[in-house]
């Protein structure tokens, strides 16, 4: 069989080895004297263990793990639903710390409630609460049960399928009563007789239904959007394109996500600019970190074919920053099938594209450090939001240049969804940044005319 001379060195340079593959390369018998790293040696490239490109995507979690370890178990954690859900965390956070100083500063008020204690569970909902629970249990049991790749790695078929274990139906309906009745038993020992009573409502304890409406208005309009993009694949298929991980639209997202929250907390009277500017930071640090799940599961969202030569003041930067494949992509695209590779997720792309999603992540966090350290310094209410839609918008309308996705044409113009609504943001910041402006200079020039 024919050997090939390599160096560990160069191994390194081109291709990303987990320690155990290290391990196996420094003890295999053609390097009997253990040589240093950076040392040619004679090895035969047949017995080579299994290593994947140094940059690849990790649409699940046991794809992280299996190249940190060498052994694949099929896991349904999806990197882009972590990562969904720490852009989520990471906006409640700034959600609160920007909540309580505004309220601190006098411009976002407490509200006082009358509050009923003591008050039991009804039948209603001590029966709905049965019922999620034996479904919760129905669909956990029996995916631990019957646990295969393809549950794992199509979940979302899974959860929409009959498949499940009565027995954990049974459990998961018993295990809800009886908290059930635990928590009725506390409740009649706290409260003997119910009692209503004024209490302070802080702006920031509303974050959990806050957080709770802007993920279910987001992801509808996320999907809503999506849809009006692709109307042709949701017609042929509306329940996978539905239930699918891909498909996204940030834009229905953040306008239905936005809206949700203005009804909710209208309702609780906060006002509307100053909750606007709140939501500016957070909605932008949580559209980076967003993104970098998009990057890290390959999803569909990068950009035009680029088979260009990476420029020379990149050089020092990864190839794939600039021009990138998608290897083990989630969304099962590219005719190129990667050979060895466990799970379904086999593809790449034929041709390199631009990393949209990496660039995108970047500009988020990056806008968002800029917005968190102008936010006090600016005292006219609707401003940063104002700067954010511009910034936003800019920054969309820029990406959208390179970026694959569908076109609408009103005459000889062809035009993405994105690009008509990033530039209407861009137009609407701009208009509402100079009436604030004007606004407030001539608040000012009454002021000392008086």
């Amino acid at each position: 069989m024919a050997e090939t001379r390599v160096s560990l060195f160069l191994l390194d340079q081109h291709w990303k080895l987990s320690l155990t593959q290290h391990h196996q390369i420094r003890n295999n018998p053609n390097n009997p004297r253990n040589l240093p790293i950076d040392s040619a040696f004679v090895l035969n490239m047949s017995e080579l263990p299994y290593f994947c490109p140094k940059a690849t995507m990790y649409p699940t979690l046991s794809y992280i793990i299996y190249d940190l370890t060498g052994t694949y178990y099929p896991l349904p954690f999806f990197t882009f639903g972590i990562m969904m859900a720490l852009s989520f965390a990471a906006a409640y956070i700034v959600f609160i710390k920007e909540f309580k100083r505004k309220e601190r500063e006098g411009i976002i008020p407490s509200e006082l409630v009358m509050k009923t204690f003591g008050a039991l569970p009804s039948k209603t909902d001590t029966i709905i609460s049965a019922l999620v629970g034996g479904i919760i249990g129905f669909k956990i049991l029996g995916l631990i049960l019957d646990y295969s790749q393809q549950n794992s790695e199509n979940p979302q078929e899974y959860i929409l399928s009959m498949q499940g274990s009565y027995i954990g139906f049974i459990l998961g309906l018993g295990v809800s009563l009886y908290l059930s009745f635990i928590e009725t038993k506390s409740i009649k020992k706290a409260y003997p007789e119910p009692i209503t009573k004024e209490i302070v409502v802080h702006p920031h304890e509303l974050m959990g239904t806050i957080l709770m409406v802007a993920a279910i208005s987001g992801l509808f309009g996320a999907k809503l959007f999506d849809a009006m993009e692709r109307w042709d694949d949701f017609v042929a298929h509306p329940i996978s394109s539905l239930m699918s991980f891909s498909g996204l639209t940030f834009y229905g997202g953040l306008i239905c996500g936005a809206l949700g929250v203005i009804w909710y907390t209208r309702k609780h009277s906060i006002p509307l600019l100053p909750l606007l500017d709140i939501g500016a930071p957070a909605m932008m640090l949580s559209y980076g970190v967003g993104r970098i799940g998009c990057q890290l599961a390959g999803d569909g969202d990068w950009g035009l074919v680029n088979i260009a030569p990476k420029p020379g003041w990149m050089s020092f930067l990864p190839d794939w920053m600039w021009a990138f494949d998608y290897p083990r992509n989630v969304a099962h695209e590219g005719a190129k099938v990667l050979e060895n590779v466990p799970g379904t997720f086999t593809n790449a792309l034929e041709q390199t594209v631009y990393p949209t999603p990496f660039y995108e992540a970047i500009a988020g966090i990056m806008l968002f450090v800029f917005l968190w350290q102008i936010r006090k310094s600016i005292k006219i209410p609707g401003m940063l939001w104002a700067i954010y839609l511009i910034l936003n918008g800019a920054e969309r309308f820029l990406i959208e240049k390179i970026r694959v996705n569908s076109k609408y044409h009103f005459g000889n113009i062809a035009i993405t969804q994105a690009e008509l609504i990033s530039s209407m943001l861009f137009i609407v910041g701009t208009l509402m940044l100079a009436y604030l402006l004007i606004k407030r200079k001539k608040s000012i020039a009454f002021a000392s005319n008086e």
